[in-house]
Parts: structure tokens; sequence; C-alpha cells
């Protein structure tokens, strides 16, 4: 099979859910013998074109400015793509899914991932929400196949727009345990010293929340904060409300040994967002054998199953009373080795794998051409 990705911003990359996905599937689909091909986001001096792991990547042109940024690459990847004559064209995400017509007018057989409800999230201005829905409407409609991460987005896709979708549940390669090393050389961190806060640093991920809340509990406990602090509004606001906190570390984007180990030795794993897809990095705490504390999203309930326990969605109050209970509790996690196996059974990548390829297989017996959904 001759394959292409486009919607990510780069490959190999962690920088995103996104991104985490289109790596695990591109290079286990090379593994089986694919062609495939990764259209990267922008270009970049001397690495616009080559291999990595038996996949193909390409870079697309596109402007620096948030709001055209993803609707030129994806156009600009898609324009790309079509002379080379893949086999199926699978897109990720809502914005750059808006292409799909152009490449079902060209016959190429399309799959669509749906990793969240973008449109939701409060960063977007009204032409970009707009835009993202206008890309729902797309995948719906004329993708051969769509993927969706959770029950929540299939019956919202059956309800709203009567199309049935294929439920794959995100996967990961499990996080090994690893001993306090890197993080205490460099930020002078303990075994279960330390509550872990690790997202992308914006409004719906509620660190604004996680922080008022912290700064009310009386603890020893650092709360360490992992990720980008954007040079934004609300990176600003994050930065301003820690001021003077000198239990609150910023550590900025990490991986590899250290993330290992900020997994493996946190006292507790807290995701207050408002919105989600299916978050990796939740399943990669619980994989960790984390104690966790999330938002009662049913994104993020879902996942936690019958491990960790959640505060009210958006209400502080509600957030510093479950941080206190998790405070007061005996360090470790009673239900360690069966949260593990859990993780290990059922959010795996072998089955990521397994479900994706069959709805590739579903998706070239289709017919080509532009036509409505199912």
């Amino acid at each position: 099979m001759r394959l292409a990705m486009i919607g990510h911003k780069d490959f190999p990359s962690r920088s995103g859910g996104v991104e985490v996905v289109v790596y695990e599937l591109a290079t286990r689909f090379a593994r089986r013998g694919c062609q495939v091909t990764v259209y990267n986001r922008g270009r970049k001096r001397g690495d616009n074109h080559g291999w990595c792991e038996g996949v193909e990547y390409r870079r697309s042109p596109t402007v620096r400015r948030g709001g055209l940024n993803a609707l030129l690459y994806s156009l600009t990847a898609t324009l790309q793509a079509l002379p080379r004559r893949y086999d199926l064209i699978h897109y990720h995400a809502l914005g750059p899914s808006v292409m799909i017509v152009l490449a079902r007018l060209f016959g190429v057989r399309t799959v669509a991932t749906v990793h969240g409800l973008d449109w939701r999230q409060s960063k977007w201005s009204a032409f970009a929400s707009a835009y993202l829905k206008l890309g729902e409407r797309i995948i719906a409609r004329y993708a051969d196949e769509v993927i969706v991460l959770s029950d929540v987005m299939r019956e919202y896709f059956e309800t709203t727009y009567g199309r049935r979708t294929n439920l794959i549940k995100n996967g990961i390669v499990p996080v090994e345990y690893a001993p306090c090393d890197v993080i205490s050389r460099q930020w002078g961190l303990e075994k279960n010293g330390y509550i872990l806060f690790l997202a992308r640093i914006i409004p719906d991920k509620g660190l604004h929340h996680l922080i008022r809340a912290f700064r009310r509990c009386d603890t020893g406990l650092k709360l360490v904060v992992a990720g980008e602090v954007p040079e934004d509004e609300y990176g600003r606001e994050v930065l301003a409300l820690a001021q003077g906190c000198e239990q609150i570390q910023f550590v900025g984007f990490v991986e590899g040994r250290a993330l290992q180990e900020l997994y493996s030795n946190c006292a507790l794993y807290v995701l207050p967002s408002s919105v989600e897809g299916l978050a990796l990095t939740l399943l990669e705490a619980m994989s960790a054998g984390a104690r966790c504390l999330t938002s009662d999203i049913p994104e993020n309930t879902a996942v936690l199953g019958s491990f960790g326990s959640t505060f009210s969605s958006g209400e502080e109050q509600s957030l510093y009373e479950k941080l206190q209970d998790a405070l007061r509790a005996p360090a470790g996690n009673p239900r360690k080795e069966e949260q593990m196996r859990y993780i290990r059974e059922h959010y795996h990548y072998g089955l990521v794998e397994e479900k994706t390829w069959a709805v590739y297989q579903k998706a070239l017996e289709k017919r080509s051409g532009l036509r409505g959904g199912q």
C-alpha cells in the first residue's frame, strides 16, 4: 500500500498527541512493507525531505501566522500528494481534513481521524472555529472512513450527522519505571515529592485552576509544570499566578529519560482539562502506575475507569478539596499493579495498528470519486 499522512506538525516528534499517533502508525506500517509518506508542516532549512525509520517525510510550505498556518499547510500538502498517486491519504484532525474534498475529487480514498472536537477550545477565533466546524462536516460527509477516539465522539457523529464511525482508542508505549536521576540533578526532585502537570499550556487544560488550588494547600510538595509556556496572554497569566511561590517549578518541554522519571516518581498526576479527545499524557501516567486526579469530563472518566479520582470540571473549590484528600492519603498507589495491567491490556499500539489497518482495508474497498457519506 502507498499511504500518505497529513495533519501533524512534525515527524518524528512528541510535541502533541497527533504527532505521537502519526509517528507510531507511520513507522509500524512502514515495517509492514507499506510505502509511507508523512507531510510535515513548514519549511526547515536543510531538512525538507528525507527518510526516518523507513518513513519518507516531506515538508509543505505554509505561513507562520496561526490563523492561516494549518489551512495553507493542508492545501499545499494535498497538492503535493495528489500527483504521487497514493492508494490512500490519512488526514488527522478537523482543520486539515477540509482538503478531503480535493483528494476525493481526484479519486483518492481517504480516512480521517478526529482527535478531538477542536472547535470547542476557547483559544480559537470565530473564523478558526468556523473552519474547524467545516472540517468536521466534510469528514462526516465525504471521508471514506472516519476514526474517533472515544464513545463521546462516536455518539456525537451519529447524533449530529447520522454518520457511522470506527472507534479506535489511542494507544501508548507503556512507561517503564525509572528512578530519580536526571530530575534530581536538574530540578532537585525526589520520589513522591511533587505533583505533576504535563500537558500543553492552553486555557482548556486548566493549569490556572490547578495553580490557584495548589497555592491554597498546606503541603511541602512541589507542583511541577511540564510543558512549553507560550509567549501569549495565557502564558503570562499562569506565570503571574505562580509568581512568588517557590514550590511551583516550570520545567519546559520534557522528553526521554526525564519524562520517564517524572511519571514514575510523582506523588500525583493532575489533569484539570475542560476539553479533551483522549489524553495520551493521562494514559502514560496511568501506565507508569501514578495516582491520577482529573476533571470529570467524560473523555477523562472513560480512561480512568475504576482508577484514580475526579473533581467537578472548572470548579476550583472541588479541585482544592480533592487535592487535599490526595495529599492526606498515604504515599503511593495501592492499586498500582492493577492499574498498569489495565492500561497495557486496553491501550496498546498493537491493537491500534490492527484496527487502523482494518479501517484502511474498508476504505480501499469503496469506489473512487466524490460522493456522500455512508
